[in-house]
């Protein structure tokens, strides 16, 4: 039998047997599948009240909670249901590697000429940045996460999670924040239409091959344009994500108040991320060291208030902390410099002797160790 049921009336493991549109060309999420919470938490975001569902499923759950004196219908704190779901599964890492997976597979599909569904990466992406949000002491990670042959789809899940990280902490609404962070892993999607030679290249690029490399921004712009799922000003970050206060940016130079915020967020988590990866042509840089070379040689390329949140959702190293240093000793935070919070002064273990990385510029934290 089949039937329809409100959505705070389902569960994981309830069958969908007609395909569920919210005024998109494809479906966000077809017939026969078996719900999981991130089917839950979409269904949720684009405000599907009811859906048809295998009757007999729906029975089974309703007759197992009144034999264990429950209520005949599920909890819609879909929240509550994503952190319990988390705390059954400790393993973040597992969930960010088949997000990258399955951006890699979309990705691949867009260079073979397949339109770009923003449904599929909304699904695949949105798991993560309700997790990351929560779980904000990871965020510091994601470099490691990545690698040099694969840095592509690791930076795009990565700048996802980063910038809902920073919208949340900006206090934009979790509806601007979740479609922010949407936007954050399409702002590269137009790599797909550059040649991957240019892509995969470890030398250093030719005028002209940089110039063909700088159109990505306009081709994420024209393959999301058409798309109902991603509203306008997204798009239009995602055209800017490169643009910097300074007028140094492209494609079109723009400058100061012609650049939006939600832009300047993309940004900031794009670049920091870049630079704390390895590349084909780089070494991985200390997170640490690279949100303070944004905040201070980078100085009027980007918001000074979007930077203090990023500051924020690294974390500051704190007193008590253990820390690994880049010149490879390791210590213990025993006073913090305020005017300069990622400087703190060190006790290096094993041995009777301090360090003011305040005074020691060519030192920085690599990373927290507790």
């Amino acid at each position: 039998m089949e039937n329809y049921r409100n959505l705070s009336e389902l569960r994981p493991g309830t069958t969908i047997v007609e395909d569920i549109y919210a005024n998109t060309a494809f479906p966000i999420i077809r017939k026969g599948t078996t719900l999981e919470i991130e089917h839950l938490e979409v269904l949720d975001l684009f405000n599907i009240k009811r859906v048809k569902v295998e009757e007999r499923i729906v029975n089974r759950v309703q007759s197992e909670q009144h034999e264990i004196g429950k209520t005949d219908t599920i909890s819609s704190d879909l929240d509550e249901l994503l952190e319990n779901k988390i705390s059954r599964s400790s393993d973040l890492h597992t969930m960010y590697k088949k997000a990258v997976n399955d951006y890699k597979r979309e990705f691949t599909s867009w260079r073979s000429g397949v339109k770009l569904d923003i449904a599929k990466v909304r699904l695949l992406i949105m798991p993560l940045l309700e997790t990351y949000m929560e779980q904000k002491k990871m965020l510091v990670m994601l470099n490691e996460y990545s690698n040099r042959k694969e840095y592509l789809y690791h930076h795009a899940v990565s700048v996802g999670i980063l910038t809902a990280a920073l919208a949340s902490e900006l206090d934009y609404p979790k509806g601007t924040t979740l479609q922010l962070g949407l936007a954050g892993t399409l702002t590269d999607c137009g790599m797909a239409k550059v040649n991957p030679a240019l892509l995969e290249k470890a030398a250093f690029l030719t005028k002209d091959e940089f110039a063909e490399v700088k159109k990505h921004p306009v081709y994420s712009y024209q393959m999301m344009q058409d798309s109902p799922l991603l509203r306008q000003e997204m798009k239009l970050a995602v055209l800017q994500h490169h643009e910097r206060l300074d007028g140094s940016g492209y494609p079109r130079g723009d400058q100061g108040e012609k650049i939006s915020q939600l832009s300047q967020i993309l940004a900031v988590a794009d670049v920091f991320h870049a630079m704390t990866c390895e590349r084909v042509y780089r070494a991985k840089e200390s997170p640490y060291r690279v949100a303070e070379m944004m905040k201070e040689e980078d100085f009027g390329k980007f918001d000074s208030a979007i930077l203090d949140a990023l500051y924020a959702v690294i974390g500051m190293p704190d007193i008590g902390d253990k820390v690994l240093l880049t010149n490879g000793d390791v210590g213990e935070v025993v006073s913090i410099n305020y005017s300069k919070p990622l400087r703190p002064n060190i006790k290096l273990q094993g041995r009777d002797e301090s360090i003011d990385l305040c005074s020691n510029r060519s030192v920085a934290i690599e990373k927290v160790v507790n």
